[in-house]
This record gives structure tokens, sequence and C-alpha cells, in this order.
């Protein structure tokens, strides 16, 4: 195998990280939504908690892409 078609492949799998972080948000914010809709007066209180679940998500994801790209631009 070819260099450049490995770091094609390891970028790419790098990249899958971002699948996690997708499926991941949309948990948060449809638990966010359902306990809402059930409680809507605790909404008010549990829309930080929220936007905090999805910055760490968020970040997992980020995190996969930067190695994706270390792999392919620097190595």
């Amino acid at each position: 195998m070819e260099v450049e078609a490995a770091k094609l492949i390891g970028a790419g799998i790098a990249c899958s990280a971002l699948i996690g972080a997708g499926i991941g948000i949309g948990n948060i914010f449809g638990s966010f939504l359902s306990g809402a809709l059930r409680n809507p007066s605790a909404a008010d209180a549990q829309w930080g908690r929220a936007l905090l679940g999805f910055a760490l998500a968020e970040a997992t994801g980020l995190f996969g892409l930067v190695i994706a790209f270390i792999i392919l631009f620097v190595f």
C-alpha cells in the first residue's frame, strides 16, 4: 500500500468521530426536548446543561477532525 493511500484511509477513519458527535448531539437535544415538554417549568434550569453537553459532544467530533487534518497535511 502506498503512503498516500494510507494517509487518506487514516484521515477517513479519524473523521468517523463526527458520526458519534452527531448521534450524541441528537440524543442530547432530543432528551432535552422530551424533558422540557413533560415539565416546562424546569426547562430553563436545564438549558445550560444541554448546551454544556452539546459543547462537549461537538468538541469530541472536532478533535477527530483536527486529527484527520494533521494526518493529511503534516505527515
